[in-house]
Protein backbone atom coordinates (compact mmCIF):
# COMPACT_ATOMS: atom_id res chain seq x y z
CA UNK A 1 0.00 0.00 0.00
CA UNK A 2 1.34 3.83 -0.45
CA UNK A 3 1.33 3.79 3.31
CA UNK A 4 3.76 1.13 3.60
CA UNK A 5 5.72 1.99 0.55
CA UNK A 6 5.96 5.90 2.11
CA UNK A 7 7.04 4.84 5.67
CA UNK A 8 9.99 2.33 3.59
CA UNK A 9 11.13 5.36 1.73
CA UNK A 10 11.61 7.50 4.75
CA UNK A 11 12.92 5.10 6.60
CA UNK A 12 15.64 4.21 4.52
CA UNK A 13 15.93 7.57 3.27
CA UNK A 14 16.66 9.34 6.58
CA UNK A 15 19.28 5.76 7.83
CA UNK A 16 21.03 7.07 4.37
CA UNK A 17 21.32 9.95 5.19
CA UNK A 18 22.33 9.76 8.98
CA UNK A 19 25.26 6.80 7.95
CA UNK A 20 27.21 9.03 5.28
CA UNK A 21 25.50 7.53 1.95
CA UNK A 22 24.40 10.85 0.38
CA UNK A 23 28.08 12.51 0.75
CA UNK A 24 29.93 12.88 -2.49
CA UNK A 25 32.79 10.88 -1.52
CA UNK A 26 30.46 7.97 -0.53
CA UNK A 27 29.61 8.52 -4.28
CA UNK A 28 32.85 8.17 -5.78
CA UNK A 29 34.29 5.17 -3.67
CA UNK A 30 33.11 1.50 -4.59
CA UNK A 31 33.87 0.00 -2.01
CA UNK A 32 32.39 2.39 0.72
CA UNK A 33 29.15 2.23 -1.39
CA UNK A 34 28.96 -1.65 -1.34
CA UNK A 35 29.52 -1.20 2.65
CA UNK A 36 27.10 1.81 3.53
CA UNK A 37 24.39 -0.10 1.18
CA UNK A 38 24.39 -3.16 3.02
CA UNK A 39 24.27 -1.13 6.83
CA UNK A 40 21.68 1.09 4.88
CA UNK A 41 19.58 -2.03 4.75
CA UNK A 42 20.48 -4.18 8.14
CA UNK A 43 19.60 -1.10 10.08
CA UNK A 44 16.82 -0.07 7.92
CA UNK A 45 14.98 -3.46 8.32
CA UNK A 46 14.30 -3.26 12.30
CA UNK A 47 13.73 0.04 12.21
CA UNK A 48 10.83 -0.25 9.79
CA UNK A 49 9.41 -3.15 12.20
CA UNK A 50 9.77 -0.68 15.22
CA UNK A 51 7.99 2.22 13.15
CA UNK A 52 4.91 -0.23 12.48
CA UNK A 53 4.34 -1.16 15.83
CA UNK A 54 4.54 3.07 16.74
CA UNK A 55 2.45 3.58 13.91
CA UNK A 56 -0.36 0.36 14.13
CA UNK A 57 1.14 -0.71 10.27
CA UNK A 58 0.48 -4.33 9.92
CA UNK A 59 4.29 -5.65 9.49
CA UNK A 60 3.59 -8.04 7.74
CA UNK A 61 4.88 -6.79 4.18
CA UNK A 62 8.07 -6.64 5.74
CA UNK A 63 8.12 -10.68 7.98
CA UNK A 64 5.77 -12.07 5.37
CA UNK A 65 4.74 -15.51 5.59
CA UNK A 66 7.73 -17.70 5.14
CA UNK A 67 10.83 -17.97 6.79
CA UNK A 68 12.65 -16.54 4.02
CA UNK A 69 10.65 -13.78 3.15
CA UNK A 70 12.77 -10.97 5.78
CA UNK A 71 15.87 -12.18 3.45
CA UNK A 72 14.66 -11.59 0.63
CA UNK A 73 13.43 -8.11 1.71
CA UNK A 74 16.37 -6.57 2.84
CA UNK A 75 18.99 -8.61 0.30
CA UNK A 76 16.23 -6.42 -2.29
CA UNK A 77 16.91 -3.21 -0.32
CA UNK A 78 20.46 -3.29 -0.46
CA UNK A 79 20.71 -4.13 -3.97
CA UNK A 80 18.64 -1.49 -4.94
CA UNK A 81 20.34 1.20 -2.58
CA UNK A 82 23.50 0.20 -3.87
CA UNK A 83 22.26 0.19 -7.81
CA UNK A 84 20.95 3.35 -7.50
CA UNK A 85 23.84 5.28 -5.91
CA UNK A 86 26.41 3.17 -8.70
CA UNK A 87 24.15 4.81 -11.05
CA UNK A 88 25.04 8.20 -9.42
CA UNK A 89 28.70 7.21 -8.77
CA UNK A 90 29.24 6.70 -12.78
CA UNK A 91 27.17 9.96 -13.70
CA UNK A 92 29.26 11.81 -11.85
CA UNK A 93 32.18 10.50 -12.67
CA UNK A 94 31.20 10.81 -16.49
CA UNK A 95 30.76 14.79 -15.50
CA UNK A 96 27.01 14.76 -16.48
CA UNK A 97 26.62 16.57 -13.30
CA UNK A 98 29.36 18.54 -13.59
CA UNK A 99 29.02 21.95 -12.74
CA UNK A 100 31.70 24.37 -14.92
CA UNK A 101 33.12 27.06 -13.14
CA UNK A 102 35.70 29.95 -14.86
CA UNK A 103 37.79 31.45 -12.29
CA UNK A 104 38.92 35.40 -12.89
CA UNK A 105 42.10 35.96 -11.46
CA UNK A 106 45.88 34.90 -10.99
CA UNK A 107 46.61 31.42 -10.98
CA UNK A 108 48.29 31.99 -7.45
CA UNK A 109 45.04 33.76 -6.09
CA UNK A 110 43.01 31.36 -7.79
CA UNK A 111 44.92 28.19 -6.64
CA UNK A 112 42.27 27.67 -3.05
CA UNK A 113 39.39 27.39 -5.31
CA UNK A 114 40.78 25.26 -7.61
CA UNK A 115 42.43 23.06 -5.18
CA UNK A 116 38.67 22.95 -3.36
CA UNK A 117 37.13 22.35 -7.02
CA UNK A 118 39.21 19.36 -7.69
CA UNK A 119 38.78 17.57 -3.76
CA UNK A 120 35.95 18.70 -1.63
CA UNK A 121 33.50 18.81 -4.08
CA UNK A 122 35.15 16.61 -7.16
CA UNK A 123 32.44 15.16 -9.75
CA UNK A 124 30.05 17.94 -8.84
CA UNK A 125 32.45 20.97 -10.44
CA UNK A 126 35.13 20.97 -12.87
CA UNK A 127 37.45 24.20 -13.48
CA UNK A 128 36.86 25.71 -17.08
CA UNK A 129 40.06 27.76 -17.07
CA UNK A 130 41.07 30.53 -15.27
CA UNK A 131 41.17 34.28 -16.91
CA UNK A 132 43.32 36.76 -16.19
CA UNK A 133 42.06 39.97 -15.07
CA UNK A 134 43.21 42.07 -18.15
CA UNK A 135 41.32 39.32 -20.26
CA UNK A 136 37.89 39.32 -18.36
CA UNK A 137 36.84 42.36 -20.57
CA UNK A 138 36.04 39.63 -23.16
CA UNK A 139 33.43 38.06 -21.27
CA UNK A 140 30.12 37.98 -22.20
CA UNK A 141 26.70 35.82 -21.34
CA UNK A 142 26.62 34.50 -24.93
CA UNK A 143 30.52 33.58 -24.72
CA UNK A 144 29.80 32.19 -21.36
CA UNK A 145 26.77 30.00 -21.91
CA UNK A 146 28.55 28.44 -25.04
CA UNK A 147 31.31 27.11 -23.26
CA UNK A 148 28.27 25.43 -20.57
CA UNK A 149 29.19 28.13 -17.49
CA UNK A 150 27.54 27.63 -14.57
CA UNK A 151 29.36 30.50 -12.72
CA UNK A 152 32.34 32.98 -12.57
CA UNK A 153 34.51 33.14 -9.42
CA UNK A 154 36.11 36.35 -8.81
CA UNK A 155 39.74 36.35 -6.76
CA UNK A 156 40.66 38.95 -4.03
CA UNK A 157 43.12 40.43 -6.57
CA UNK A 158 40.61 40.74 -9.75
CA UNK A 159 37.81 42.30 -8.04
CA UNK A 160 39.03 46.23 -7.89
CA UNK A 161 40.41 45.47 -11.33
CA UNK A 162 36.83 44.27 -12.21
CA UNK A 163 34.86 46.89 -11.03
CA UNK A 164 35.06 49.52 -14.10
CA UNK A 165 34.43 46.41 -16.39
CA UNK A 166 31.94 46.60 -18.97
CA UNK A 167 27.66 46.32 -18.23
CA UNK A 168 27.19 43.18 -19.46
CA UNK A 169 29.22 42.29 -16.61
CA UNK A 170 26.79 43.71 -13.66
CA UNK A 171 29.74 45.56 -12.72
CA UNK A 172 27.30 47.36 -9.86
CA UNK A 173 27.32 44.38 -8.17
CA UNK A 174 31.36 43.71 -8.40
CA UNK A 175 31.43 44.71 -4.52
CA UNK A 176 32.41 42.32 -1.50
CA UNK A 177 28.71 42.99 0.08
CA UNK A 178 27.09 41.15 -3.32
CA UNK A 179 29.22 39.04 -5.71
CA UNK A 180 27.56 35.77 -4.07
CA UNK A 181 24.38 37.39 -5.62
CA UNK A 182 25.01 38.56 -8.12
CA UNK A 183 24.39 37.15 -11.97
CA UNK A 184 25.65 38.06 -15.72
CA UNK A 185 22.88 39.95 -16.93
CA UNK A 186 20.61 38.11 -19.32
CA UNK A 187 22.48 35.30 -18.81
CA UNK A 188 21.87 33.78 -15.26
CA UNK A 189 25.38 33.07 -14.57
CA UNK A 190 26.26 33.34 -10.85
CA UNK A 191 29.13 35.93 -10.35
CA UNK A 192 30.68 34.78 -6.83
CA UNK A 193 34.12 36.22 -4.65
CA UNK A 194 36.36 33.33 -4.13
CA UNK A 195 36.01 33.77 -0.16
CA UNK A 196 32.28 33.57 -0.89
CA UNK A 197 32.42 30.66 -3.29
CA UNK A 198 34.51 28.29 -0.86
CA UNK A 199 32.69 29.07 2.42
CA UNK A 200 29.32 28.37 0.82
CA UNK A 201 30.67 25.09 -1.24
CA UNK A 202 33.01 23.49 1.53
CA UNK A 203 30.77 25.01 4.64
CA UNK A 204 33.59 26.43 6.25
CA UNK A 205 35.01 29.97 6.55
CA UNK A 206 38.51 31.40 5.59
CA UNK A 207 40.25 32.41 8.31
CA UNK A 208 43.03 33.95 6.25
CA UNK A 209 39.94 36.57 5.07
CA UNK A 210 38.31 37.18 7.99
CA UNK A 211 37.35 40.62 8.43
CA UNK A 212 36.89 42.06 11.96
CA UNK A 213 33.57 42.27 11.16
CA UNK A 214 32.23 39.21 10.50
CA UNK A 215 29.43 38.80 12.99
CA UNK A 216 28.02 41.98 12.38
CA UNK A 217 23.93 41.43 11.42
CA UNK A 218 24.16 38.29 12.97
CA UNK A 219 22.97 38.63 15.84
CA UNK A 220 25.82 37.51 17.74
CA UNK A 221 28.35 40.82 17.08
CA UNK A 222 28.41 42.41 20.37
CA UNK A 223 30.71 41.46 23.40
CA UNK A 224 28.40 39.32 24.44
CA UNK A 225 26.27 38.71 21.49
CA UNK A 226 22.89 40.59 21.96
CA UNK A 227 20.45 37.40 22.20
CA UNK A 228 18.46 35.50 19.52
CA UNK A 229 15.01 35.96 19.09
CA UNK A 230 12.93 35.36 22.45
CA UNK A 231 11.19 32.46 20.57
CA UNK A 232 14.00 30.93 19.05
CA UNK A 233 16.14 30.77 22.14
CA UNK A 234 13.22 29.16 23.67
CA UNK A 235 12.58 26.49 21.10
CA UNK A 236 16.45 25.90 20.75
CA UNK A 237 16.28 25.53 24.54
CA UNK A 238 13.56 23.04 24.44
CA UNK A 239 14.73 21.04 21.69
CA UNK A 240 17.80 20.70 24.05
CA UNK A 241 15.99 19.41 26.81
CA UNK A 242 13.90 17.04 25.05
CA UNK A 243 16.66 15.96 23.01
CA UNK A 244 18.59 15.33 26.51
CA UNK A 245 16.10 13.51 27.97
CA UNK A 246 15.09 11.07 25.21
CA UNK A 247 19.27 10.24 25.48
CA UNK A 248 19.10 9.79 29.03
CA UNK A 249 16.15 7.34 28.64
CA UNK A 250 17.38 5.43 26.09
CA UNK A 251 21.53 5.19 26.89
CA UNK A 252 21.17 4.56 30.91
CA UNK A 253 21.64 0.74 30.71
CA UNK A 254 24.45 1.93 28.68
CA UNK A 255 25.29 4.35 30.92
CA UNK A 256 24.98 2.14 34.09
CA UNK A 257 26.80 -0.70 32.65
CA UNK A 258 29.57 1.90 31.52
CA UNK A 259 30.07 3.44 35.63
CA UNK A 260 30.40 -0.09 36.90
CA UNK A 261 32.98 -1.11 34.13
CA UNK A 262 35.00 1.91 35.14
CA UNK A 263 34.68 1.64 38.64
CA UNK A 264 35.47 -2.34 38.37
CA UNK A 265 38.62 -2.09 35.88
CA UNK A 266 40.31 0.73 37.48
CA UNK A 267 41.05 3.05 40.68
CA UNK A 268 39.52 6.22 40.77
CA UNK A 269 36.27 8.34 40.59
CA UNK A 270 33.74 6.91 37.87
CA UNK A 271 32.71 9.96 36.28
CA UNK A 272 35.88 12.78 35.38
CA UNK A 273 34.89 16.40 36.33
CA UNK A 274 36.68 18.71 34.21
CA UNK A 275 36.80 22.79 33.63
CA UNK A 276 36.04 23.55 30.36
CA UNK A 277 34.96 27.26 29.00
CA UNK A 278 31.61 27.47 27.96
CA UNK A 279 29.43 30.97 26.50
CA UNK A 280 31.59 33.36 26.40
CA UNK A 281 34.74 31.76 28.03
CA UNK A 282 32.94 31.61 31.49
CA UNK A 283 34.07 28.59 33.12
CA UNK A 284 32.31 25.46 33.86
CA UNK A 285 32.01 22.08 35.17
CA UNK A 286 31.59 19.57 32.43
CA UNK A 287 30.78 15.39 33.26
CA UNK A 288 32.84 12.45 31.48
CA UNK A 289 32.89 9.46 32.39
CA UNK A 290 36.63 8.56 33.43
CA UNK A 291 38.83 7.05 30.71
CA UNK A 292 42.46 7.98 31.50
CA UNK A 293 43.86 6.59 34.65
CA UNK A 294 44.11 8.65 37.54
CA UNK A 295 47.52 10.23 37.82
CA UNK A 296 47.08 10.70 33.62
CA UNK A 297 48.17 14.42 33.84
CA UNK A 298 50.55 14.82 37.23
CA UNK A 299 52.78 16.57 34.60
CA UNK A 300 50.04 18.90 33.08
CA UNK A 301 47.45 18.92 30.32
CA UNK A 302 48.81 17.41 27.37
CA UNK A 303 47.42 17.12 23.65
CA UNK A 304 45.52 14.01 23.18
CA UNK A 305 47.53 11.64 20.75
CA UNK A 306 46.63 8.32 19.14
CA UNK A 307 47.09 4.77 21.30
CA UNK A 308 47.33 7.39 23.90
CA UNK A 309 49.14 5.63 27.35
CA UNK A 310 47.21 7.91 29.81
CA UNK A 311 43.88 5.67 28.36
CA UNK A 312 42.25 2.89 30.03
CA UNK A 313 41.37 -0.54 28.04
CA UNK A 314 37.42 0.47 29.11
CA UNK A 315 38.20 4.50 28.15
CA UNK A 316 39.77 3.26 25.00
CA UNK A 317 36.27 1.72 23.83
CA UNK A 318 34.26 3.98 25.65
CA UNK A 319 36.11 6.78 24.06
CA UNK A 320 35.78 4.55 20.57
CA UNK A 321 31.93 4.34 21.01
CA UNK A 322 31.71 7.73 22.03
CA UNK A 323 29.96 6.23 25.83
CA UNK A 324 32.66 8.41 27.94
CA UNK A 325 30.89 11.57 26.47
CA UNK A 326 27.24 10.30 27.61
CA UNK A 327 27.08 12.17 30.66
CA UNK A 328 27.36 15.62 29.07
CA UNK A 329 23.44 15.43 28.55
CA UNK A 330 23.66 16.75 32.19
CA UNK A 331 25.60 19.53 31.57
CA UNK A 332 23.02 20.33 28.74
CA UNK A 333 20.27 19.81 31.38
CA UNK A 334 21.27 22.56 33.82
CA UNK A 335 22.05 25.00 30.68
CA UNK A 336 25.76 24.73 30.85
CA UNK A 337 25.95 23.19 27.13
CA UNK A 338 23.76 22.69 24.20
CA UNK A 339 23.49 19.26 22.38
CA UNK A 340 25.19 21.11 19.00
CA UNK A 341 27.55 23.93 19.43
CA UNK A 342 32.11 23.83 19.29
CA UNK A 343 33.00 21.55 21.07
CA UNK A 344 33.95 22.53 25.27
CA UNK A 345 37.70 23.31 25.19
CA UNK A 346 39.71 23.41 28.49
CA UNK A 347 41.03 26.64 29.78
CA UNK A 348 44.40 25.75 29.19
CA UNK A 349 44.42 25.38 26.07
CA UNK A 350 41.89 28.05 25.03
CA UNK A 351 44.22 30.41 26.18
CA UNK A 352 47.35 29.23 23.99
CA UNK A 353 45.10 29.14 21.12
CA UNK A 354 43.52 32.95 21.85
CA UNK A 355 46.95 33.88 21.08
CA UNK A 356 48.07 32.20 18.34
CA UNK A 357 44.55 31.69 16.65
CA UNK A 358 43.04 34.40 15.08
CA UNK A 359 39.52 35.07 16.18
CA UNK A 360 39.66 31.80 18.46
CA UNK A 361 37.60 33.23 20.91
CA UNK A 362 34.69 33.89 18.36
CA UNK A 363 33.40 29.98 19.01
CA UNK A 364 32.46 31.15 22.29
CA UNK A 365 30.13 33.46 21.33
CA UNK A 366 27.44 30.12 21.60
CA UNK A 367 26.81 27.59 23.70
CA UNK A 368 29.54 24.62 23.57
CA UNK A 369 27.71 21.43 22.70
CA UNK A 370 28.52 17.26 22.85
CA UNK A 371 28.60 17.16 19.07
CA UNK A 372 28.97 19.85 16.46
CA UNK A 373 29.57 21.11 12.77
CA UNK A 374 33.23 20.88 13.13
CA UNK A 375 32.65 17.76 15.28
CA UNK A 376 31.12 15.85 11.99
CA UNK A 377 33.16 17.51 9.04
CA UNK A 378 36.59 17.35 10.80
CA UNK A 379 38.80 14.60 12.89
CA UNK A 380 39.63 14.73 16.65
CA UNK A 381 42.16 18.18 17.04
CA UNK A 382 45.17 17.50 18.83
CA UNK A 383 47.48 20.50 17.61
CA UNK A 384 47.66 23.67 17.25
CA UNK A 385 46.70 23.72 13.13
CA UNK A 386 44.24 21.11 13.65
CA UNK A 387 42.26 23.67 16.56
CA UNK A 388 42.68 26.42 13.46
CA UNK A 389 41.16 23.62 10.82
CA UNK A 390 37.95 23.08 13.18
CA UNK A 391 38.06 26.87 14.11
CA UNK A 392 36.90 27.12 10.31
CA UNK A 393 33.71 24.89 10.96
CA UNK A 394 33.51 26.66 14.63
CA UNK A 395 32.45 30.26 13.08
CA UNK A 396 30.88 28.65 9.93
CA UNK A 397 28.46 27.01 12.52
CA UNK A 398 28.48 30.19 14.40
CA UNK A 399 27.34 32.44 11.38
CA UNK A 400 24.81 30.11 9.93
CA UNK A 401 23.61 28.83 12.93
CA UNK A 402 19.73 27.58 12.50
CA UNK A 403 17.29 25.01 13.47
CA UNK A 404 17.66 23.11 10.14
CA UNK A 405 21.45 23.09 10.27
CA UNK A 406 21.55 21.57 13.66
CA UNK A 407 19.30 18.59 12.46
CA UNK A 408 21.68 17.57 9.67
CA UNK A 409 24.13 17.67 12.58
CA UNK A 410 22.40 15.53 14.64
CA UNK A 411 21.75 13.25 11.74
CA UNK A 412 25.52 13.02 10.65
CA UNK A 413 26.40 12.24 14.15
CA UNK A 414 24.61 8.89 13.79
CA UNK A 415 27.48 8.20 11.22
CA UNK A 416 30.59 9.47 13.19
CA UNK A 417 29.51 7.26 16.02
CA UNK A 418 28.76 4.04 13.75
CA UNK A 419 32.15 4.78 11.96
CA UNK A 420 34.24 5.40 14.81
CA UNK A 421 35.41 8.81 12.70
CA UNK A 422 38.16 10.59 14.72
CA UNK A 423 37.69 9.15 18.29
CA UNK A 424 41.22 8.94 20.22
Amino acid sequence: TASHAGILALTIGVISMAIGMYRPEICLQTRRLLVNSVIAGVLAFPAILALSVVTDLDPSFILGQDALWPMKILLSWILLLFVTRLCFRIALRSGMLSRRVLIVGSPAQAAATVAALRSVRRGFFSLARVVPPEEAGGLTAETLRGQRIWAVVITQDAQPALRDAPAHLDAAHLDAAHLDAAHLDAGRIRLFGDVAFREQQLRRLDLDHLASDWLDGSGLSGTHGPSPGRFAAALRRAADIAVSLVVLTITLPVMLAAAALVWLTSPGPILYRQTRAGLHGRGFVLFKFRSMYTDAEVKGPTWAVHHDPRVTPVGRFMRHCRIDELPQVLNVLRGEMSIIGPRPERPHFVAQLNDLIPFYADRTRVKPGITGWAQVNYPYGASVEDARQKLAYDLYYVKHRSLLLDLMILIATVRVILFQEGAR
